[in-house]
């Protein structure tokens, strides 16, 4: 067993707040020469997901950073001229694409694992490669079906078998197209001085390791070993060789992990006042979020709409380094509706205001409508606020 090196700094709770707000690209001034592709790299991945209220999660988190991002700037960042790749991280994520080598453990797993729950027929998989390689890049209903039937579970032969080609890196997704995967081959889509599974298995988790860290600022193993889905085992056997530097942080109550540049300097600047995507990796761990915020997070789309609490995508409000509320949104039109709104008591209200009016620019609205607060003496106050800067 490795002995790792006892903490030499201590942080305090507020200290690692402002390194792991930093860290995230949401305090100081945004880095607006390198756009989108600048907070990829800064966050080493950003989670995809189906569902699209405002617009979809991938969408919101540069939007959280940048502010009024144009939606085709954020896809032609993230898809053209090979600056990215979508896989398993913590979960399907894009991903830098200079990171390719270093899931090659992940693509060895899947390769070296005994079974799967869908059935591949024989031949499926040899004729997708093949006609990828003839017709270029193509979805998998252009390949030949993606479902036997309307359920979505029910995938066909050729959706196993290009999905099973994507785990296994001889297929890539470059792109999202109507939000169905656009796959082509690895060796045309990945620059060829990074296609390789050289690496080990150490350096891979090694590699990953020291990026969570620095994505993160400051984390606990188990809040390193999340960021990209990586066992606590695999995290304890390399991270005393990651470059992280072992620290205390008063009222964790467990080791902690931090990138030494974060330490270097203090973090100071400017905080950004927005709208999180409930899948933004600033929040996207509740056990991290309600240890670093005091705040319980959940998404409840999947939840039966009686027992919601929040409401079905409800974004946390960030103001101050702090989340001070939350907005359940949807478009009527050119109007943002905040069809329920929490706050975190009367000093939220600009905060929440001054986040719906932005949201409302960026995807076009020209009106925000209020229809329900959870505390009812501050729905005036904030349906002031609103008006005010609306007129």
């Amino acid at each position: 067993m490795t002995t790792l090196p006892r903490p030499t700094t201590t942080l305090t709770a507020d200290d690692a707040r402002r390194i792991a707000l930093r860290a995230q690209g949401l305090l100081g001034a945004p880095d607006r020469r390198a756009g989108v592709r600048g907070v990829l790299r800064h966050l080493g991945a950003v989670q995809l997901d189906t569902i699209s209220v405002l617009a979809r999660s991938h969408e919101l988190v540069p939007y959280a950073r940048l502010g009024a991002v144009g939606r085709k700037t954020v896809e032609d960042a993230y898809w053209r001229d090979t600056h990215a790749f979508e896989y398993w991280s913590h979960a399907a994520c894009i991903l830098p694409v200079e990171e390719w080598p270093h899931f090659a453990f992940r693509r060895r797993a899947y390769r070296d694992r005994p079974h799967w729950n869908h059935q591949l027929p024989d031949g499926a998989y040899e004729q997708v490669v093949k006609q990828l390689h003839t017709e270029g890049p193509l979805t998998a209903t252009e390949l030949g079906g993606a479902k036997r039937t309307s359920e979505w579970w029910d995938w066909s032969g050729t959706k196993v078998a290009v999905e099973r080609a994507l785990m296994y890196g001889e297929v890539v997704c470059v792109e999202r197209r109507g939000w169905k995967r656009v796959y082509d081959l690895a060796e045309r889509a990945v620059p060829a001085s990074l296609l390789h599974d050289e690496l080990d298995d150490a350096e891979c988790l090694r590699r990953l390791v020291r990026l969570a860290g620095e994505s993160l600022g400051v984390g606990t193993r188990a809040d390193i070993a999340d960021y990209h889905r990586l066992r606590v085992d695999q995290v304890d056997a390399v991270i005393a060789d990651s470059g992280l530097v072992p620290v205390e942080v008063e009222g964790w109550g467990r080791p902690a992990w931090a990138d030494p540049a974060a330490l270097a300097t203090p973090p100071r600047g400017r905080h950004r006042t927005t709208l999180l995507s409930p899948f933004d990796s600033l929040i996207w761990e509740r056990a991290r979020t309600e240890r670093i915020f005091g705040f319980t997070h959940r998404l409840e789309a999947y939840v039966p709409k009686p027992k919601r609490v929040y409401g079905y995508f409800a974004m946390p409000v960030l103001a101050g380094g702090r989340l001070v509320g939350r907005v359940d949104p949807a478009r009527e039109g050119r109007t943002l509706v905040a069809r329920q709104v929490t706050l975190d008591g009367p000093k939220a209200v600009p905060a929440v205001a001054q986040a719906l009016l932005e949201a409302a620019t960026w995807v076009d609205c020209t009106n925000v409508r209020v229809e329900r607060v959870d505390a009812p003496a501050l729905r005036g106050p904030l349906t002031a606020e609103l008006a005010r800067a609306l007129d």
